[in-house]
């Protein structure tokens, strides 16, 4: 049989129409978009298109509100790194709220800023994996400058209040930040929805590019670059812009926003199956994550007496491919940081499997992944020791 890949959460293939806008910028039209001259013309004008294309995808109010990054993690440490530092620098504060359950890019950024002095609340979430509104306005000081939670979980795709909580945070001048990599092409929203002054989004979670992400930051809000050099990006990420990745991430995010009411629809179909016949036919298995405010493509189960990484062994054998977490976080064997803190202990963290659908799964291949599941199980209990 064909390999069937079931990790859309780690990535996704590029599309047809994404690759073939992309070609013509890898060899004819490779010119510089800081040239002045016709060819590097071209390819800033091509960059122009895309950062358009990305900003109503958003529903920013300038394409200027959208900057070029290498990747979502770097997103992530410029939102809150960059916006940490200038308001340390205005002397508004310097304490940042985040939760135990953020993407490690978000994590180590905090921890970063924890060793310059900056003060950090992590938030603990309840055992679906979801943040207390509570919680978040009792962590708040009169020295909080940012906060920054995600929009859904990487892993067990939970999805944050993130529109209450940006309501509550108008009422302050903390800065609010969230990790949208996961959520950008899954869920319909706009930045002005949610509230949110910096959001953080990736293109190969939508069937774009490697090696391409994108900063949306509020006009007016102000951070200090990471890197330094030229001035592209109105001098926040300086470095010659990847015009062929940024074209495809203008291609991805088009088309995932046309399709995205429709194919959440469909993609929550497929994952309502799978997680039915998975608990009427193989048994022993607890969901992880919020039951219904959840990513439309993610289902994180911990299978009951078997390592969540044996069974991802034992797919990886008929070319079935799934995660047992983050892949972020692979070859690293330790029990997920999200599910700990959860409080779901380390015996169901390490248990865990991952499975995410995306725009090529298919109901037959559900189907077919069910069957391969339950001989895995079968032999993988018939070890246990009775």
């Amino acid at each position: 049989m064909k390999p069937l890949y079931l990790d859309y959460g780690a990535t996704s293939p590029v599309r047809s129409e994404v690759l073939e806008a992309m070609l013509p910028y890898f060899q004819n039209e490779f010119g510089n978009p800081g040239s002045i001259h016709d060819m590097g013309q071209r390819a800033y004008d091509a960059i122009t298109h895309a950062r358009k294309q990305i900003a109503r995808a958003l529903g920013a109010t300038s394409p200027r509100e959208v900057i070029f990054t290498s990747s979502g993690t770097e997103a992530n440490n410029l939102a809150i790194i960059g916006a940490a530092r200038k308001s340390r620098e205005s002397h508004l504060g310097n304490h940042v709220i985040t939760t135990k359950i953020e993407h490690p890019s978000v994590l180590e950024a905090c921890r970063y800023l924890e060793r310059d002095g900056f003060h950090v609340t992590y938030l603990p979430v309840d055992s679906f994996g979801q943040v207390r509104i509570e919680d978040v306005k009792q962590a708040l000081r009169e020295d909080t400058i940012l906060v920054s939670i995600m929009a859904a979980n990487n892993e067990v795709g939970t999805i944050q209040p993130i529109q209450k909580i940006g309501q509550l945070l108008k009422q302050t001048h903390a800065l609010f930040h969230t990790d949208a990599v996961q959520y950008f092409g899954k869920v319909p929203f706009t930045v002005d929805e949610l509230g949110v002054d910096l959001l953080s989004i990736g293109s190969h979670k939508i069937a774009g590019p490697k090696g391409i992400g994108a900063l949306y930051i509020r006009k007016g809000v102000r951070i200090e670059p990471l890197l330094h050099g030229g001035g592209q990006e109105r001098h926040l990420r300086p470095s010659t812009l990847n015009t062929p990745a940024i074209v495809g991430f203008g291609v991805a995010a088009v088309l995932s926003q046309h399709e995205v009411v429709e194919e959440q629809k469909r993609l929550i179909q497929l994952r309502n199956l799978c997680l039915s016949r998975i608990q009427n036919e193989i048994g022993q298995v607890t969901l992880n994550g919020h039951p219904t405010e959840r990513l439309p493509n993610n289902l994180n189960l911990s299978f009951h007496q078997v390592e969540g990484q044996a069974i991802l062994l034992e797919l990886n054998r008929e070319q079935i491919y799934v995660s047992s977490g983050s892949a972020c976080s692979a070859g690293k064997h330790q029990a997920s940081h999200v599910l700990l803190a959860m409080e779901k202990g380390e015996e169901i963290a390490y248990q865990s499997l991952r499975i995410t659908f995306g725009k090529e799964t298919s109901e037959e291949e559900i189907h077919l992944f069910i069957q391969k599941l339950k001989n895995v199980m079968q032999y993988l209990r018939s070890l246990i020791p009775q």
